[in-house]
């Protein structure tokens, strides 16, 4: 049998601390966001050097203006279009985006827009995908998008509880049209959820709560991060 892929390990960072903190307990990756309260925004361009320069592990910037996953009008994309130039001309060079239009299916305007700033770059549609009207119609949609490498998705907006079945019958698809980004799980992800998704061929996991024993109020651990580590490895 051959050796198991290692799975990769995103933490979100709001600030430095958690960043070295996370690198220290064995993430491969981190996601950048402020105000959780809003499910994560875009950070400030200061917090984005400032992680950049205290680790070596990869980053993916959140590109999200307002809690919900409505891009907005016009001058809201402009503004995400000028925030995705920032940060690539401070040396981002991945991200995490995912919008809806009104009907539930993916805004292919505003994204389309946002990409072509990226120039090429991967990113992640994050969990706008759960709130979709039809998350098969999404993915195909979506499947020609340039540096599409990822959906950060619980399978369902409640939570991966919920989610899993969908989860499972997704990873089953890795080789349809649309279905070939990465699955990463997160959203009410737990340590009791891991056998079942790795069984599934699932190798990549994101942990924000997860990671923060004291709460949102508190900062990444490495022993929480290590925790998640060796239960991915095992």
């Amino acid at each position: 049998m051959s050796e198991r892929k290692r799975a990769v390990l995103e933490v979100i960072a709001l600030g430095v601390e958690d960043a070295v903190a996370a690198q220290a307990g064995g993430a491969d990756r981190l996601e950048l966001v402020t105000d959780m309260a809003a499910d994560g925004l875009t950070p400030a361009l200061e917090t984005f050097v400032g992680i950049r320069a205290a680790v070596d592990i990869s980053l993916r910037v959140m590109l999200r203006q307002a809690d919900g996953f409505a891009a907005g009008a016009a001058k809201d994309v402009d503004a995400l279009v000028r925030l995705a130039g920032e940060m690539r001309a401070a040396g981002a060079d991945e991200f995490v985006l995912g919008f809806l239009d009104e009907h539930g299916g993916p805004d292919l305007s505003a994204v389309e827009r946002i990409v072509a700033e990226l120039d090429g770059c991967p990113w992640t549609f994050h969990r706008a995908i759960d709130r979709a009207a039809d998350r098969d119609s999404l993915r195909k949609q979506l499947a020609d998008v340039p540096g599409l490498d990822a959906y950060l998705t619980a399978g369902s907006p409640d939570g991966v509880d919920d989610g899993l079945p969908t989860l499972l019958a997704e990873a089953a698809r890795r080789t349809e049209p649309g279905y070939e980004p990465r699955i990463m799980v997160g959203g009410g992800l737990r340590l009791d959820h891991v056998p079942p998704l790795r069984a599934a061929g699932i190798d990549a996991f994101h942990i924000g709560g997860a990671a923060r024993p004291g709460g949102w109020d508190g900062p990444v651990t490495v022993a929480a991060v290590r925790e998640w580590r060796q239960a991915l490895d095992a």
